[in-house]
């Protein structure tokens, strides 16, 4: 089309079956067709950072620096992967009850600010506080305050863990006020003694649970969409008599199918962005409710496998969001017990494997659901593929220990470190040899998938993953971007390439994608 703005990258793609070479596909990052715009990625401190935030100095330094930093070394590679948001665990208080709480781990467990005689005690969750200050040191500027379970003081069962009640908030019917001002008074006094301001907070965390939040492991609590509602109602009502400005979000869905339909679940805690959003639903609609944006929050778990559904439940979720005019961010992931294709949720990886799974969920999050932000589960933990970073705690007060890093926190950052708050995601067209355009040609969930964006600066990122066991090559073509300079970084299973700067490229040059990598290609 005459005068239309195309950056054009042409993939030259080659690959060997049966003697013949694949056809070489052009892709075009199509600056008149924008997408969303970015916000954050991020991670939560549950529930490590209790003690982690403990730890002597110099360890914490270096858990922040991984997590944080957007600091290059002397070679120009990056020393983190530079999250834009941290999520803070609330806690209710299983840490004060320790083996009365039935949460058999201490890990598991959480500090409340409020005590028995309803006065606050803002020593608690120093750990985790000490990481709200770390992570702000290194330009962390969004805070995120979410709960598992209302204190234990106000819960029916006067645990922060769910007993059933088919599904029904664990939360004393004469107890939702003191639950708003309990929320509101963590934001203001997490503000007063740790200059941390909160800039958004959820007060129910998966109310949809499959599980029904049933069985005593974590903190957790069930509640419909009526009981999320009356909620988040007086919640806003307490900040606008306050003055608070924290934006309240809904629902933290555990499943995205939820958030549109039903799944494992009846209609009281499905359908949650028609619920919320749509002015029908007079019982529950928050459409008008100071405070609260025209946002959804998801979580991925439980809809990557098989891979048709990977794409297909998110785009489902997308037309629903549009039809209600609402956006969407993914909040919470990892690996679970329904990702056989690498073995479930056990046992820590360090390696690509586990780094491209998760690689290949973030891209369809963001090209297929179109989420404006992406975030993790546990950036630190044990031996399961629920954290990016292993603790080995050699204390037996969990107070001191050593870390390992993991390439899956280093793929993440292929998106983290270069893609900034503000960005906008650009529409990427595929097309073949003969010109003719192929449908969702920048998605082979087998071999090279990919997305661009540009930044408020101006510079343009890509990244590319290849979950090939074959390499690959593109070029950026000439013609359409002059002479345009671009760093690729990448991530691999060799040592030491952790977002690691590996040549600088002219457009026109070819750029070789090593077998199981992922690259990100950045302007300047």
């Amino acid at each position: 089309m005459k005068g239309k703005k195309i950056i054009a990258l042409c993939g030259f793609f080659s690959m060997v079956i049966a003697g013949c070479k694949q056809p070489v596909i052009h892709f075009h990052l199509e600056t008149d067709r924008p997408c969303q715009t970015m916000t954050y990625f991020g991670a939560s401190d549950a529930w490590s950072m209790q003690f982690i935030g403990l730890w002597p100095e110099e360890k914490q330094n270096q858990i922040a620096d991984w997590l944080f930093s957007t600091d290059n070394d002397a070679n120009g590679q990056p020393k983190g992967i530079g999250l834009s948001l941290w999520r803070f665990n609330v806690g209710a208080g299983s840490a004060e009850q320790g083996d009365d709480s039935q949460i058999a781990s201490p890990w598991m467990r959480a500090e409340c600010f409020l005590q028995p005689d309803g006065t606050y005690n803002w020593s608690k969750q120093q750990g985790q506080r000490n990481f709200l200050k770390l992570a702000k040191e290194r330009g962390v500027d969004k805070f995120l305050a979410f709960l598992n379970s209302p204190p234990v003081y106000y819960t029916q069962n006067g645990l922060a863990t769910n007993t059933g009640r088919g599904g029904t908030a664990n939360l004393k019917p004469d107890c939702y006020e003191k639950y708003v001002r309990f929320l509101a008074d963590v934001v203001q006094g997490v503000e007063q003694h740790d200059g941390i301001k909160f800039n958004y907070i959820c007060p129910f965390n998966e109310p949809d649970g499959h599980w029904n939040w049933v069985g005593p492991k974590q903190e957790g609590c069930p509640a419909t969409n009526r009981e999320i509602a009356r909620t988040v109602r007086l919640l806003s009502r307490e900040f606008v008599n306050r003055n608070i400005d924290t934006q309240i979000l809904v629902s933290e869905s555990s499943d995205y199918r939820c958030m549109f339909r039903t799944h494992e679940t009846d209609w009281q805690r499905g359908y949650q962005i028609q619920a919320f959003f749509c002015p029908d639903s007079v019982d529950t609609y928050l459409g008008d409710t100071p405070n609260v944006p025209r946002l959804m929050l998801g979580h991925s778990y439980w809809t990557t496998t098989p891979l048709s559904e990977l794409r297909n439940i998110r785009s489902q979720l997308r037309d629903t969001l549009d039809k209600h005019d609402v956006d969407f961010w993914q909040t919470e992931t990892c690996i679970m017990g329904n990702d056989e294709e690498i073995g479930g949720g056990n046992g820590f990886d360090h390696t690509m494997k586990t780094a491209l799974y998760v690689a290949r969920i973030i891209h369809h999050d963001i090209v297929y659901a179109r989420a404006e932000s992406w975030q993790w589960w546990r950036a630190i933990g044990g031996d399961y593929k629920d954290v990016w970073i292993r603790e080995y705690t050699t204390d037996d007060n969990f107070l001191d220990g050593r870390v390992e890093d993991s390439k899956l926190m280093w793929a993440l950052g292929n998106y983290s470190r270069f893609i900034r708050p503000g960005a906008v995601r650009l529409s990427v067209s595929a097309f073949d040899q003969t010109n003719t355009f192929i449908p969702d040609g920048d998605t082979d969930q087998q071999g090279l998938m990919c997305s661009a964006y540009k930044n408020v600066d101006g510079t343009y990122v890509m990244v590319v993953i290849n979950y090939a066991n074959e390499e690959k090559e593109f070029s950026i073509d000439k013609e359409k971007v002059g002479n345009a300079q671009w760093q690729v970084y990448r991530t691999s299973d060799k040592e030491g390439e952790n977002l690691l700067p590996v040549e600088k490229v002219k457009s026109g040059k070819t750029v070789q994608i090593p077998a199981r990598s992922i690259i990100t290609l950045q302007s300047y």
